[in-house]
């Protein structure tokens, strides 16, 4: 498994962007078995309307662009799972995270 501390997360539904306000965020890469699975887990935020939103809704699908704190840019899509009471949430990835295994990630 692979982590990474994230300086910037950025989220997006439709039409809607959040800059998201965190203590701390880690990335964690899982690779079993010739897949590679990666989610987000996300503590401190401070937007507490974002989460009861999701917390709210069945549509929590969303975009998602990251750099780490190394400067790699990253981005994929996700499903969005908040928790209010703790003021955290988790992003599951689905499917491929662009700009892993590439040196740098994306291009901005």
């Amino acid at each position: 498994m692979e982590t990474y501390d994230l300086a910037e997360l950025v989220i997006a539904q439709d039409s809607q962007t959040w800059n998201l306000v965190f203590s701390r965020a880690k990335l964690m890469i899982v690779s079993d078995y010739g897949t590679r699975l990666w989610y987000i887990d996300i503590d401190g935020m401070t937007d507490e309307s974002l989460l009861k939103r999701f917390a709210e809704s069945e549509n929590i699908g969303v975009d998602m662009h990251t750099t780490t704190i190394g400067g790699r840019r990253l981005e994929g899509r996700g499903f969005f799972h908040p928790n209010p009471q703790h003021r955290a949430a988790a992003i599951r990835g689905d499917g491929q995270l662009e700009g892993y295994g590439q040196p740098g990630g994306i291009a901005p």
